[in-house]
């Protein structure tokens, strides 16, 4: 998705970090209760040392709509997360994203083109009313609102297991005999081998091919079919590196993300979300090491943070580029832009999309 951040004047990117944080300060100081800012927990810490909430990208959102006294949500995230912070917050409320290259690889991996027409494939091949689209929380808002057209959910790393129990199982749900699953292939299927199912029960649909490159039979037997997508950082991490760290480290915790590959969330110790890692890691015993498979900024603030040795079980270390975008230059532009009156990179979604998005995310909260 082409987006364009114009270049900042020369007066912020030559500044010192030390001249940024004053000047930050000083706008945050200005705006006071008029200002809500939002890091995500893969901020780099010149940032989130100024967020007034920290946390993953739907609890933040959820955050912003409980301060509508906050006239100005900055969102320190990328482009889909302040997308769900425009469609829960009120009307009087202006999200502003401080960097509109700051974008998600994975959620762009799928588009609403892309979707319909693999929607209008499987249609043909079978009963499409017994088809549940579920879409991850990384996807841009008219994804979600497809998903509310179509009986279909939002759902969290945290609560996949029980949106696509509700889709397929629940007496109280839609009792689907297939999901759509987009757009992070990985987490879906870990999801279906928590549930019991297995790989003959799953096909991987490439948007790049003629009908996802499967045949008719893989796509009207399929139980899963789950998109082509995934996490540039999470894919990152392989065996290896859980093997090293074991070498390294035989009494370690390995503690990874779901949208990790299958076969690196089976020989770790746990797996969950962000929130998930962090709640783990901070009930380990002082002087644990933790091996995590997640991304760096997380993992060095954990390590900064608590009385565990936390190390990313990834040695080149890559952070999410997208989310790196956003630096002290950015935000001290944006809060200094919000001084003057002037509304940097607001983030909008239209009221239909919205309408229909909310759907998707009301009933995901109804089944959790």
């Amino acid at each position: 998705m082409l987006r364009l951040q114009r270049p900042l004047p020369e007066e912020y990117t030559t500044a010192s970090p030390d001249e940024l944080a004053r000047r930050i300060g000083e706008a945050k100081a200005v705006l006071g209760d008029r200002l809500f800012i939002l890091g995500h927990h893969y901020q780099r810490d010149e940032v989130m040392r100024w967020a007034d909430a920290r946390g993953d990208s739907f609890r933040l959102s959820v955050l912003a709509k409980e301060h509508p006294e906050a006239e100005f949500i900055v969102f320190c995230g990328v482009h889909f997360m302040a997308e769900s912070a425009d469609i829960l917050t009120g009307d009087h409320q202006q999200v502003v994203l401080p960097d509109l290259n700051a974008g998600c690889s994975m959620a762009d991996m799928a588009d609403i083109d892309a979707v319909e027409e693999a929607w209008e494939s499987i249609a043909r091949l079978t009963d499409i009313e017994r088809v549940v689209p579920i879409t991850y929380m990384n996807s841009a808002a008219n994804l979600k609102a497809f998903v509310g057209r179509n009986g279909g959910a939002v759902c969290t790393s945290t609560n996949a297991r029980a949106v696509l129990e509700w889709a397929l199982r629940d007496p109280a749900g839609p009792r689907g005999e297939q999901v759509l699953f987009f757009p992070d292939q990985h987490l879906g299927r870990n999801t279906g081998h928590q549930m019991g199912y297995s790989e003959s029960d799953m096909r991987v649909w490439n948007p790049h091919l003629e009908q996802g490159g499967l045949s008719d039979a893989d796509v009207a037997g399929a139980t899963f079919v789950l998109w082509r997508g995934h996490c540039s950082v999470h894919q990152r991490f392989r065996p290896e590196h859980i093997h090293d760290f074991r070498e390294r480290h035989p009494d370690g915790v390995v503690i990874v993300h779901p949208e990790c590959a299958h076969d690196v969330c089976e020989l770790a110790d746990h797996v969950g979300s962000t929130d998930f890692i962090i709640r783990t890691v901070e009930a380990l015993p002082p002087g644990s090491v933790a091996g995590v498979g997640t991304e760096i900024h997380l993992v060095q603030r954990l390590d900064a943070e608590s009385d565990v040795t936390v190390e990313s079980l990834d040695p080149l270390i890559c952070p999410c580029s997208t989310m790196f975008r956003i630096d002290a230059a950015h935000l001290c532009w944006t809060l200094e832009e919000l001084v003057e009156g002037r509304v940097p990179n607001r983030i909008t979604v239209d009221e239909d999309t919205a309408h229909w998005a909310r759907v998707a995310l009301e009933r995901m909260l109804s089944i959790t």
